[in-house]
């Protein structure tokens, strides 16, 4: 398999275990000592991925909404065959987040070590 296909299988396991709010993916696909970074209320926020890992836990599923997947990648960036940070846009219920996801392949395979994130838009309910 192809660094290509292994990265874009990771990514599709991002998607999945945000649609799904599946923790046995999230655990595959973030790495243990991963942080989450957002600047959408004016102020730096630092969120550790266990605390993540409990928003996911709690959060009602798209997939359990029967919601329409919009997840895509916008931007690969090879930092080297074993580091690449990718640009998704994804939407949760009525959120669309873009995400900046810095991944490093080690011997687990291609893990999320940090995430930057922002609310693009809150789409209107039909």
């Amino acid at each position: 398999m192809s660094r290509d296909t292994e990265l874009l299988n990771a990514i599709q396991t991002y998607f999945d275990a945000l649609y799904a709010c599946d923790l046995s993916l999230f655990d595959q696909i973030f790495h243990p000592a991963c942080s989450l970074f957002d600047a959408d209320e004016g102020a730096i926020t630092v969120d550790p991925i266990a605390n993540y890992r409990q928003v996911i836990a709690r959060r009602e599923s798209p997939a359990s909404r029967s919601q329409d997947r919009e997840d895509e990648i916008i931007l690969i960036d090879w930092l080297s065959p074993a580091a690449a940070t990718v640009k998704v846009r994804l939407r949760i219920h009525a959120n669309i987040f873009i995400d900046h996801l810095c991944f490093v392949k080690g011997i687990d395979g291609w893990r999320i070590v940090v995430k930057v994130w922002h609310l693009e838009s809150v789409r209107a309910s039909s």
